[in-house]
């Protein structure tokens, strides 16, 4: 079945299958990329787990586990973090994740920031 559906559906799928406040805050999360990267391309990586990319390299992941959402920033540990939204994966040289449970509160402007500067990064390291 994988086989014949777009990454695109297979994250709907992924976020109908979820039917409870994960399927919820990964649609919120979805829409929030959506919306402050027009130009991002969605895929289905690793037997399941949403991928973004944009400027030429992955954005974020979006997994999904029993207690928690969780975004993994490729480069996270080259972006600035001001509303310290990074929670998770704090101590890598790479990578850095936020950590979403139920009941937190998402600030999509704040996502939408750390989205644009992890995009803008992937394009400047593309250029050199």
């Amino acid at each position: 079945m994988t086989d014949t559906l777009t990454p695109a559906q297979l994250i709907d799928a992924r976020i109908a299958e979820l039917g409870d406040w994960r399927g919820e805050m990964l649609a919120k999360v979805r829409a929030c990329v959506l919306a402050a990267l027009p130009d991002v391309v969605e895929e289905w990586k690793w037997r399941g787990v949403p991928t973004w990319y944009a400027g030429g390299g992955i954005v974020c992941t979006g997994e999904t586990y029993k207690a928690a959402v969780k975004l993994t920033f490729a480069k996270g540990a080259a972006l600035p973090d001001p509303a310290g939204l990074f929670n998770a994966s704090l101590d890598g040289n790479v990578r850095r994740a936020i950590d979403i449970h139920e009941g937190d509160a998402l600030d999509d402007a704040a996502l939408a920031a750390l989205l644009r500067q992890a995009a803008a990064l992937n394009g400047a390291k593309k250029k050199r």
